[in-house]
């Protein structure tokens, strides 16, 4: 790999693995480089509306432990939070590029799966039968 360099990254669109979610669920998407302050600053704000009821946290790769140190500070803020836990994996692919095109060497794809979550917290009481629930308080 010392003759090619990394031209781009393409992620692929993962769907959602919860079902009847509100059209109008925030969905905080926490990356790499998100500073929890920020996100907890808005996330908290919305979910202590009257109006808010659900918010959904994803995250992939590094993100991931941010992703639950989100989840944790927002159970613990708020307390009384229905949580249901999703682990998957999320399709990325690298396409290298030669750093000296004359040498005749083809550009590569590398596809790659990096784990993914998705924390989906509620303040109404979710279906304690789906895998990866948690009841409030647990």
């Amino acid at each position: 790999m010392e003759n090619y360099k990394k031209a781009k990254v393409v992620e692929k669109p993962c769907p959602l693995p919860f079902t009847n979610l509100p059209p109008d669920i925030i969905e905080m998407k926490v990356k790499d480089g998100s500073k929890i302050r920020n996100l907890m600053g808005y996330a908290i704000s919305k979910m202590e509306l009257d109006s808010v009821r659900q918010i959904l946290f994803t995250g992939s790769g590094k993100a991931v432990s941010k992703t639950i140190t989100c989840v944790e500070i927002m159970k613990r803020r708020l307390g009384e939070l229905h949580q249901i836990t999703k682990v998957l994996f999320k399709q990325i692919e690298e396409i290298w590029e030669p750093i000296v095109p004359e040498a005749g060497l083809d550009a590569l794809t590398v596809k790659r799966n990096i784990p993914a979550i998705c924390v989906l917290l509620s303040k109404d009481a979710l279906n304690p039968q789906e895998p990866g629930y948690q009841a409030p308080g647990s």
